[in-house]
Formats: structure tokens, C-alpha cells, sequence
């Protein structure tokens, strides 16, 4: 069944930069939706980057738009989110979850998560 392992986060003052990795395994990689969201304490889960595998599509939350940087490593099954001018509201758990593109689209709703990893900016 499909994996996802994240790792990479952490904590780091405002301005500065983090990466996350999420590996992806158990499955065929290429023709899902990787995705990224965030949940901070109290706050209702925030989508925050999407990427399809078949072509590298991508997508983004106004919020992190221009800041956040969506990417993908075929030959490693991973996709990483580059995270630069940190903001203290990007504080939360980060989540990393697939699902298959279906009809020309990524889902709504993903049925695969990993079990996050913490960023905290200050």
C-alpha cells in the first residue's frame, strides 16, 4: 500500500528557508497528485502546494505563492517543498499526501498522508 515518509522540518527564524521531503513508495509513482497542507493549532488544515507527477503541474495557495517552491525527483519517488521568506503564520505540521490525477484533475480530497513533520518560524 502507498507510503509517505516527510522529513526536513524544523525550526528557523523569520526570513529564512526550510525544504521538505516527502518519499513516496508502495505504488507506481508517476500519475498521482502529490500535495502538501498544513495545519496549525486551532486552525482548520490549509492545502498548500500541489504537483502532478505525469507532467510536473503544479499549484499553490495564494498564501505561499512566490515564497514556496513545489517540487519532485522521479527517480527518487520524492517531492520536496521549498519553503523561503518564512513568515511566524507558516508556523504548523506539514503534511504530505497523494492520491491518483483522475479526469484531467487532481482530487479534492486525498486518501494517502504521511505523518507529518513540524515547522515553527519565530
Amino acid at each position: 500500500h502507498v507510503q509517505l515518509v516527510e522529513s526536513g522540518g524544523g525550526s528557523v527564524q523569520a526570513g529564512g528557508s526550510l525544504r521538505l521531503s516527502c518519499e513516496f513508495s508502495g505504488y507506481t509513482y508517476s500519475g498521482n497528485c502529490m500535495a502538501w497542507f498544513r495545519q496549525a493549532p486551532g486552525k482548520e488544515r490549509e492545502g498548500v502546494a500541489t504537483i502532478y507527477t505525469g507532467d510536473g503541474t503544479t499549484s499553490y495557495a495564494d498564501s505561499v505563492k512566490d515564497r514556496f517552491t513545489i517540487s519532485q525527483d522521479n527517480a527518487k519517488s520524492t517531492v520536496y517543498l521549498q519553503m523561503d521568506s518564512l513568515k511566524p503564520e507558516d508556523t504548523a505540521m506539514y503534511y504530505c499526501a497523494a492520491d491518483p490525477f483522475v479526469a484531467g484533475r487532481c482530487p479534492d480530497e486525498y486518501n494517502y498522508w504521511g505523518q507529518g513533520t513540524q515547522v515553527t518560524v519565530s
